[in-house]
C-alpha cells in the first residue's frame, strides 16, 4: 500500500516489523487504529513484513487502510528493518512496535508528550505488561561488567531495572517492543547498527545516543501488552545463541575485549546458579540454562538466527 500523502502534518509514525505473526499483527494494528483515532496530531502507519510465508502482507493489505506496506521477499534482521522503517517516516516520532505488542489507551499520546516535554530525550518506552496483566521489565542500566557482577551475586533484578515508580523518569536503554523515537536523534547516530541481527541492537542504540549527549525516558502512564511472540516459537536453541552474540558485540564494542571477556565468564556463572536451582524449582528447565552458560562462554559458537534466517531465504529462493 502507498503512503497517505495529502498529510503533510505527520507528527507519530508507527512503525511495525512483523515476521510471521499475523493474528498478533491484526492486533497490534487494531490498538494502533484506536490510538489514531484519538490523536490530535496527524500520524501515519507503515508496517514491514519480513518475508512471511502465513498471509501476513495479505491480512494487512485487506484492511482497506492507510498503511505503507513494505513487503520484503527474504528475511532480515530486525536493526536493519527498524532503521529502514524510521527512514521511510515522515513522522517527529517514530513508534517502534513489534508485531506482539499491542497498546494501550492512551499509550502513543503519552510516550511522544514526554518526548516533546523533554528536548534532549531520543527515545520513550512503555510499561510492558505480559497478556495475564503482570507487569514486565522494559527498562534497564547499561550492560557492563557491573551489571553482569550484580547478575551473579543475584542483585541484577534489583540493581539493572529501572522501569519502576509512577512518574516518567531517565533510564538507559528501553526495550524497543514499544519504544517511540525521535527521527531527528536517530539519525544524527546514523540509526540502528545492523550488525546486530536481533538483541541488544536498541541498547547498542540507545548508548550511542547517550554518548551524543541522548537520554531515554521510561513512561509509566504508556502501557502496552507484550505477548512475546519471539520468546515462545519454536527456535529457542538459536535465540539463546543470538541473544549471546548479542551480548558479547555490545561488551567488545562499547567496552573492549577484556571486559567482554568478564562479562562472559560472570553471565555463565549466573545462568550456572540458576540451572541448578531449576533441578528443585517447579516450572524451570535446568537443560535451557545450561544453553544459556554455554552461550554465554563462547557466544561464536552455534547456529543463530541470523543463519536460521539464511537458510530460509535459501530455502524460499529454491522452490
Amino acid at each position: 500500500m502507498e503512503p497517505d500523502n495529502t498529510r503533510v502534518d505527520v507528527e507519530i509514525s508507527f512503525c511495525v516489523v512483523n515476521t510471521n505473526g499475523r493474528e498478533l499483527l491484526m492486533r497490534c494494528l487494531d490498538a494502533v487504529r484506536a490510538e489514531r483515532a484519538q490523536l490530535a496530531v496527524g500520524s501515519e502507519v507503515l508496517v514491514l513484513d519480513n518475508g512471511s510465508d502465513d498471509g501476513s502482507a495479505a491480512a494487512v493489505r485487506a484492511r482497506g487502510e492507510q498503511i505503507q506496506l513494505i513487503e520484503l521477499a527474504e528475511r532480515r534482521g530486525k536493526a536493519l528493518n527498524d532503521s529502514e522503517l524510521m527512514r521511510r517516516s515522515r513522522g517527529r516520532y517514530c513508534l517502534l512496535l513489534n508485531e506482539d505488542s499491542e497498546l494501550l489507551p492512551g499509550a502513543a499520546a503519552a510516550l511522544c508528550a514526554a518526548l516533546a516535554d523533554d528536548p534532549r530525550a531520543a527515545c520513550a518506552v512503555a510499561a510492558l505488561r505480559r497478556p495475564d496483566g503482570a507487569p514486565q521489565a522494559s527498562a534497564w542500566r547499561f550492560p557492563s561488567v557491573g551489571t553482569a557482577l550484580a547478575g551473579a551475586l543475584l542483585l541484577g533484578r534489583r540493581w539493572s531495572v529501572q522501569s519502576t515508580g509512577a512518574v516518567v523518569r531517565r533510564v538507559d536503554w528501553g526495550q524497543s517492543a514499544a519504544l517511540a523515537v525521535r527521527r531527528d536523534a536517530a539519525e544524527q547516530v546514523g540509526w540502528m547498527d545492523p550488525e546486530f541481527f536481533v538483541y541488544s541492537d536498541e541498547v547498542d542504540f540507545q548508548k550511542r545516543l547517550a554518548d551524543a549527549g541522548w537520554h531515554s525516558l521510561y513512561v509509566p502512564a504508556a502501557a502496552a501488552i507484550h505477548h512475546e511472540q519471539l520468546s515462545s516459537d519454536t527456535l529457542p536453541a538459536r535465540r539463546i545463541v543470538e541473544l549471546a552474540r548479542g551480548r558479547d558485540r555490545y561488551m567488545r564494542k562499547h567496552h573492549g575485549a577484556l571486559a567482554a571477556a568478564i562479562v562472559r565468564w560472570l553471565t555463565a556463572w549466573t545462568y550456572g546458579l540458576r540451572a541448578l536451582a531449576a533441578l528443585v524449582v517447579p516450572g524451570h528447565d535446568p537443560r535451557r540454562y545450561r544453553a544459556d552458560a554455554v552461550a554465554a562462554l563462547w557466544p561464536a559458537r552455534g547456529s543463530g538466527l541470523r543463519e536460521a534466517a539464511s537458510e530460509y531465504n535459501a530455502a524460499r529462493r529454491s522452490r
